[in-house]
């Protein structure tokens, strides 16, 4: 956690993978998942979030942070859209 915390997130993601790989409680798992998804969230890879979020939710879906952290990128996903297509439709009218 403590790379994390401090933004080596490189790190961060290969403890978490070291970690994952030896640990075997689906509930200590799903934390773990959680927290390699807020990385590639950080990271701005939000598919690779995301799917890290499901991963971690197959194993406890008594993570409310999880939901709020989907949702977030979600409504992100949405805004970039509209704005891709205002991009678009200024570009044929031009």
């Amino acid at each position: 956690m403590s790379a994390q915390s401090e933004g080596n997130y490189a790190e961060a993601l290969q403890n978490y993978y070291e970690v994952m790989r030896l640990e075997i409680d689906p509930y200590d798992q799903s934390y773990i998942l959680y927290n390699i998804g807020l990385i590639h969230t950080s990271n701005g890879e939000h598919a690779k979030a995301l799917e890290y979020y499901f991963r971690a939710l197959e194993r406890n879906l008594f993570l409310p942070q999880t939901f709020n952290n989907m949702a977030d990128l979600s409504l992100r996903a949405t805004i970039f859209t509209i704005e891709v297509k205002k991009v678009a439709f200024y570009i044929c009218i031009v």
